[in-house]
């Protein structure tokens, strides 16, 4: 009978999504006056000293095995490279737009997840995935929703990067302390995202420094890279440890749903067709969650 996972990993992967859903939030917040390979770096180097803090209260210490080796790569490829991409493209379409692209990378993970790995997946898990993403597009969608071919291009190829970090990740998780993993990948990021920075710097001969950030700039990106990078791939990590990357992927429909409600507290209001598309995806990201600490629906690979 397979292993039903803790009660406290199906909890981290939901505060994981509200952690990325809150931080798209204050980010959208911090990108109206910071450009975005700018806010990116700015953003890690926050999430870094505070998992370095954490890391080392919690005296959880860092051996280099092959298999660490191997997940630090992964952090070039997400935070790296997926995040930006993602807030280059962020610059050039709505934001609803972009929320709209980001809500296929469960079904990008469920995709490759099966191709890649021989995954199965219950047909109970399809038909609830369905289900959200359908709940998600009452939420995110709007027929306004524009912008650029480049823009969606680089947005879909962000998402893309996310969805096989996460099938990866999963192949290479075993022992690390989630807390290890998350410093040492998003040190990894922090170092692509300065030479970016820098390249661009060179290839534009813009200023793209922080010199002209504000104080509410610098509160608004320590805020978001802590919850957006340090806490939800904390989180992220520690429950992906004991579900499947495609069940752990369903539960990325739930961050558009926080999203929404993070701008509904600074004053964005919510259709009716929004709070029913929400509902729709909380209930179906909880049969999922019911039926993983039922010890079902626990994918298993070849």
């Amino acid at each position: 009978m397979p292993n039903r996972p803790p009660i406290h990993r199906v909890l981290m992967l939901v505060a994981a999504a509200a952690c990325w859903g809150v931080g798209t939030v204050i980010t959208k917040q911090v990108l109206t006056d910071v450009a975005p390979l700018t806010l990116l770096p700015v953003q890690l180097a926050a999430s870094c000293l505070f998992l370095a803090v954490v890391s080392r209260v919690s005296r959880t210490t860092i051996t280099w095995s092959p298999q660490l080796r191997r997940l630090t790569a992964l952090g070039l490829l997400n935070p790296g490279l997926a995040y930006a991409l993602g807030l280059l493209g962020l610059a050039s379409i709505t934001a609803s737009m972009s929320v709209l692209l980001w809500a296929t990378e469960p079904v990008l993970i469920l995709l490759l997840a099966v191709v890649l790995f021989r995954e199965r997946v219950a047909g109970a898990l399809v038909v609830a995935m369905a289900v959200a993403m359908l709940g998600v597009l009452l939420v995110v969608y709007q027929p306004s929703a524009s912008g650029s071919g480049v823009g969606v291009v680089l947005t879909l190829a962000g998402v893309l990067a996310c969805a096989f970090y996460t099938v990866l990740a999963r192949r290479l998780l075993l022992d690390d302390a989630s807390v290890t993993v998350a410093l040492v990948q998003q040190t990894a990021a922090l170092g692509f995202a300065l030479v970016v920075l820098a390249g661009a710097q060179v290839v534009t001969g813009d200023e793209l420094g922080v010199g002209s950030m504000s104080p509410a700039d610098w509160i608004g990106a320590t805020a978001s890279g802590v919850l957006y990078y340090g806490l939800a791939f904390w989180f992220y990590l520690a429950g992906l440890r004991q579900v499947s990357a495609s069940v752990a992927g369903s539960f990325i429909t739930l961050v558009p749903v926080f999203g929404v409600a993070g701008g509904y507290v600074v004053g964005e209001r919510l259709t009716a067709w929004q709070w029913v598309g929400a509902a729709v995806v909380v209930g179906a990201v909880a049969v999922v969650a019911v039926r993983q600490r039922g010890g079902r629906d626990v994918a298993a690979t070849h």
